[in-house]
C-alpha cells in the first residue's frame, strides 16, 4: 500500500508556490524517513526543480536565507515555519572526502536522489505524487537496515563522515547496518582524519545518546579508535581482579548500557576508566590501577579539547570522572565539599555513574552502596538549610576580620579561607560571634 505523509501546511503551501511557477518540489531526506517511522519530525526539507533564483522569484514576499547558495540551499521562512530547500543537482568530484568541488543542477529528482548518502535518506514524497523511492528505502526502514546508496566505498570515499553518520543513524535508530557497507565502513575508516573535529564531535554525540549505541561501540571499536584512540588501549585489556568479571572495554560497555540517554553522564561513562591500561600493575593479590582516575581525568581533558567541546562540558566531564571512584564519607562536611566541587546536577550524575560502574563488575560486587540515595538526600538537606558552601555566604566577612586588627591583602583572604574549611567541615557554625572567636584566637597564635 503506498504510504501516506501528512505534511504541514508551510510544506504544503510552498510545494504548491513552486507548483505555482510551473517547478516540482518534493519533501525529502531525513523527515520522510521519520515520517515513515513514525517520529516526530522538527525540520522538513525540500528539493526543487527550481534553480535558486527561480526561487527567490517564487518566495520574493518571504524571507529567503542564502544558506549554501553556492549548492542550490536556501532557507525560506514560509507561513511561519523554517524550510531549507534545495535545487535537484549532481556533484562532481570529490578531491578531499569531504565535499564535492563543484555541483551541477539538475531537473530531475531521480539525479538528485542517486547522490544521497543511504537509502533509507534518498527518499522523497509528494501528496499527489506519492513516494519517490528508487534504492529501497522504505523497505530497508522495514528491515530496519542503515544501507548505502550504490556502492559504498564511493559513497565513503566522497564523504568520509558518512562512515560515522552510519554508525549515528543505526544507534539512534536502534538498526544494524547492511553487510556491504558495514565492511567498507571497516575499511574505510581511516577516512575520519580528514573531518574536522566539530563534525566528528556532533554526530558522536548522538551516537553516544542513541538507544544502540553500546552494539555499535562494541562492533566499531576499530572506528571509533580513529578518533578516540585512548579507547583502543582499553578493548582486550584484562583487569585480573576479582572485582571484574570483563575486559576494561567490555565493562566501560556494559555500564553504559545501564546509563540513561544522557551526554555528560554517557561522556564521562565512556572514559571513566581509560586511565586504566596506563596505571596498571600487578603483584600476588592480582591487577591493580592505582591513580586511574587522575589519569583519566588527564586523558578526558586531552580527549575532549581535540574534539573541541565547550569548556564548560569539559569541566564537567572530567570532574565527574576524576571524583567517579573517590570515597565520599557520608559526613555533612564531606557532602559539602562535594558541593563545592559540582553542581547539584553533576552530582546526581556522579552518583548515576557510581551504580552504572558497579553493576558491570563481577556478579559478587555488585551490590549498591548506600551512598547512591544517601548523598543526594543529604544535598537536599543541606540546601533546605542554606548551608554555607563558599565566602559569599560566610557570616563574616573582610571589614569584620579588619576590624580585628587584620592587615589589608592575602592575610585577610587567608583567613577567610580557614574559617570557611572550618565550616564545610563541621567545626565551626556559620554564625558570626563564633567566627569571629575563631579569627581572634587565630590571631593571637600568630602573634
Amino acid at each position: 500500500m503506498e504510504p501516506k505523509i501528512s505534511l504541514p501546511s508551510p510544506v504544503l503551501g510552498a510545494m504548491q508556490q513552486l507548483e505555482a511557477h510551473g517547478f516540482e518540489a518534493f519533501a525529502v531526506g531525513g523527515c520522510v524517513r521519520n515520517s515513515l517511522l513514525g517520529i516526530a519530525v522538527n525540520d522538513w526539507d525540500m528539493t526543487t526543480s527550481a534553480r535558486p533564483e527561480e526561487m527567490k522569484r517564487c518566495f520574493a514576499g518571504a524571507r529567503v536565507i542564502e544558506t549554501g547558495i553556492q549548492h542550490g540551499t536556501l532557507t525560506v521562512l514560509w507561513e511561519g515555519m523554517s524550510l531549507e530547500i534545495t535545487t535537484y543537482r549532481n556533484d562532481g568530484i570529490y578531491l578531499d572526502h569531504r565535499r564535492p568541488l563543484s555541483v551541477t543542477f539538475s531537473k530531475d529528482v531521480e539525479e538528485d536522489l542517486k547522490r544521497r548518502d543511504f537509502t533509507v535518506n534518498a527518499m522523497a514524497y509528494h501528496p499527489t505524487r506519492g513516494l519517490v523511492d528508487l534504492f529501497g528505502g522504505a523497505k530497508d526502514l522495514r528491515r530496519r537496515v542503515i544501507a548505502c546508496v550504490g556502492d559504498p566505498i564511493a559513497r565513503f570515499e566522497e564523504d568520509g563522515l558518512r562512515i560515522l553518520r552510519a554508525l549515528r543513524f543505526a544507534s539512534v535508530l536502534d538498526f544494524s547496518i547492511d553487510p556491504a557497507t558495514a565492511v567498507a565502513i571497516h575499511q574505510r575508516r581511516e577516512l575520519l582524519k580528514n573531518i574536522a573535529a566539530e563534525r566528528i564531535r556532533e554526530e558522536f554525540c548522538k551516537l553516544l545518546c542513541g538507544i544502540g549505541a553500546v552494539g555499535i561501540l562494541r562492533e566499531y571499536a576499530d572506528v571509533i579508535g580513529v578518533f578516540l584512540p585512548e579507547l583502543e588501549a582499553c578493548v582486550d585489556f584484562a583487569q585480573n581482579t576479582k572485582y571484574h568479571c570483563y575486559n576494561v572495554y567490555e565493562h566501560t560497555l556494559h555500564a553504559l548500557d545501564q546509563a540513561p540517554r544522557d551526554l555528560l553522564t554517557r561522556l564521562a561513562l565512556l572514559l571513566h576508566d581509560v586511565g586504566k591500561p596506563s596505571c596498571y600493575t600487578e603483584d600476588a593479590d592480582g591487577g591493580h590501577f592505582y591513580g586511574h582516575a587522575a589519569r583519566g581525568r588527564e586523558i578526558t581533558e586531552t580527549v575532549l579539547k581535540r574534539l573541541r567541546f565547550d569548556n564548560d562540558t569539559l569541566r564537567r566531564v572530567t570532574r565527574l570522572v576524576e571524583f567517579h571512584d573517590r570515597p565520599i564519607p557520608l559526613q555533612g562536611g564531606a557532602v559539602k565539599r562535594l558541593m563545592t566541587k559540582m553542581s547539584d546536577e553533576d552530582i546526581l550524575r556522579l552518583m548515576e555513574i557510581r551504580r552504572c560502574d558497579r553493576l558491570a563488575c563481577a556478579p559478587a560486587h555488585r551490590a549498591l552502596s548506600p551512598e547512591l540515595e544517601a548523598i543526594p538526600r543529604m544535598v537536599r538537606e543541606l540546601r533546605e538549610q542554606d548551608a554555607c558552601l563558599s565566602l559569599k555566604t560566610l557570616a563574616v566577612g573582610g571589614e569584620d576580620l579588619m576590624a580585628l586588627g587584620v592587615p589589608r591583602g592575602k592575610a585577610i583572604g587567608a583567613l577567610l579561607q580557614t574559617l570557611l574549611d572550618a565550616v564545610l567541615d563541621d567545626r565551626l557554625p556559620n554564625e558570626r560571634e563564633a567566627l569571629l572567636c575563631a579569627a581572634r584566637k587565630a590571631l593571637e597564635q600568630n602573634s
